[in-house]
């Protein structure tokens, strides 16, 4: 089964939605340039209110994650705590080593092969609950969110060898196709189902989630 994550939550109609449709992991960006960005304090509120929503029931626990650029790790572990939040997304120019320093409540955010990939996926000390990589597209300025896709070759290469996250670009009329081509272990969506940045178009969100499972589980259940 192909796990998928909604990124770029800023609402709680986004989160309940996405939660709704089968989604297995949120993310709150904490990158104030991000148009998607979110404050702790609204983060915490939606965060509380998704664990009332899904743990009593027989659903299983929705992962919330923290999406970080160039914050040192006492911040980024601060902050999930703040927020309760399960894990971090380092997006940034995080070394292996501050990554290792989360102690396996983090993993890396890639944009392009990256010498230090192998040391990123070994230093997450991570369960297969979050992805040992996550791949997004190259871009010169931008951390994620830009809506390009992300270097399918190269997808391809890492899914062989990690839990590979893959992200960039994906959108409802695309994501079954990566899905069968690149084989990832999960699959990332920020842009790809908004009406507008930080404000999610709920038809796609739950198209694309629906789309995603079905390829998964038509693929092997990956």
């Amino acid at each position: 089964m192909t796990i998928v994550k909604i990124c770029g939550i800023t609402n709680l109609d986004d989160a309940l939605c996405a939660v709704e449709a089968g989604a297995d992991m949120l993310g709150f960006i904490f990158y104030p340039k991000s148009p998607r960005y979110v404050r702790l304090e609204a983060a915490a509120e939606i965060a509380r209110a998704v664990r009332q929503t899904t743990e009593p029931g027989a659903r299983p626990r929705v992962i919330l994650v923290g999406v970080f650029v160039n914050e040192s790790p006492d911040h980024v572990l601060r902050v999930l705590d703040d927020a309760g939040l399960d894990v971090a997304q380092l997006s940034g120019r995080e070394s292996p080593e501050e990554l290792a320093a989360m102690r396996g409540r983090a993993y890396k955010a890639i944009r392009g092969w990256d010498e230090a990939s192998p040391a990123f996926a070994q230093a997450t000390h991570a369960t297969g609950l979050i992805p040992e990589l996550l791949l997004d597209a190259s871009h010169a300025t931008l951390y994620g969110g830009s809506g390009q896709r992300a270097d399918e070759s190269l997808a391809l290469r890492l899914a062989r060898h990690y839990r590979l996250m893959l992200a960039g670009g994906l959108t409802p009329d695309n994501v079954a196709d990566a899905i069968r081509v690149v084989r990832p272990w999960g699959v990332d969506v920020a842009s790809g189902v908004e009406a507008a940045p930080g404000k999610k178009d709920h038809a796609r969100l739950r198209s694309f989630v629906a789309l995603a499972k079905a390829a998964g589980q038509a693929d092997g259940g990956l």
